[in-house]
């Protein structure tokens, strides 16, 4: 009567109940779950512990702030208290700031962890695509990598493709043009002072790319660098893969502009390793 007192008094809402078997049938009956449980432990026909247990097991009330508030208070009883799971264990007599303080703290911090699942849902539901982002079998032979670049007098030109052959329906050449046209009107023609990657969704050939655009230095060509652009094609590509994409395509990038020798096809079976596996 006295916590209820106190409770009331702060402008808490209080449902109350004389033992855990009262208080589950109560807990069936409202419209909206309490914000926290204050319990005693020694009940007629349910005890505080079994009442704790039955709210723990339950999907529905699992979640809800649990505080004994007991006169049992040897070291035995709290540590017993605190290792089955209660959210804290609270001896009488209790100072009235203490008990409200200790109330408004667990209230907040269920608060706060309510929004971060919230926020954690909202991520799940908005990139759900994403995780089911795998590529199937039949699909792999769409897995292209190109290296595309600029040139002055014919524009943008497919130096390399793998595999290069060209599927019906799917011209690599022309999709190339089209990917390196889109990255060059986003960051501009002769404007590339460091690598940045771009994810295209090309619908008219119902394709994915993401293309990594960079230069280097060469006073052969207008402006004294070489545009190009790396670049994967696929039926789909999530956000997540693109991460891992792009440091792939940035690997082969920077061979490309200190002259190494590079696989394109070991790089495109790393690429594909990424389109055929979970997103994360």
């Amino acid at each position: 009567m006295y916590i209820q007192m106190i409770l009331q008094h702060n402008e808490c809402r209080v449902l109350t109940a004389e033992n855990g078997i009262d208080a589950l049938e109560k807990l069936k009956g409202v419209d909206e779950l309490p914000d926290l449980i204050v319990s005693d432990i020694m009940m007629p026909k349910m005890d505080g512990y079994d009442f704790f247990k039955t709210l723990s097991e339950s999907a529905v009330y699992c979640n809800i702030p649990f505080i004994f508030l007991t006169a049992l208070d040897s070291p035995e009883d709290i540590r017993l208290g605190k290792m089955i799971g209660a959210d804290d264990y609270l001896t009488k007599p209790i100072n009235e700031d203490d008990l409200l303080a200790t109330i408004a703290g667990k209230i907040l911090r269920n608060k706060k962890n309510k929004r971060i699942n919230e926020r954690i849902t909202q991520f799940f539901l908005k990139y759900k695509d994403d995780f089911k982002a795998i590529l199937p079998e039949n699909e792999k032979e769409k897995v292209v990598l190109i290296v595309v670049e600029w040139d002055d007098k014919f524009g943008p030109t497919l130096k390399k493709a793998y595999p290069d052959t060209i599927l019906e329906n799917y011209p690599i050449e022309s999709i190339g043009v089209q990917l390196f046209d889109a990255a060059s009107t986003i960051y501009g023609q002769g404007k590339i002072t460091k690598a940045e990657g771009v994810h295209i969704n090309i619908e008219n050939y119902k394709v994915e790319g993401y293309a990594l655009f960079d230069s280097y230095s060469d006073i052969n060509f207008r402006g004294g660098q070489r545009d190009y652009m790396l670049a994967v094609i696929a039926p789909k590509i999530s956000y997540f893969q693109t991460l891992k994409i792009k440091k792939i395509l940035q690997d082969a990038s920077d061979k490309i502009k200190q002259k190494q020798i590079w696989d394109i096809k070991e790089y495109r079976e790393e690429l594909l390793n990424i389109l055929t596996h979970s997103s994360l």
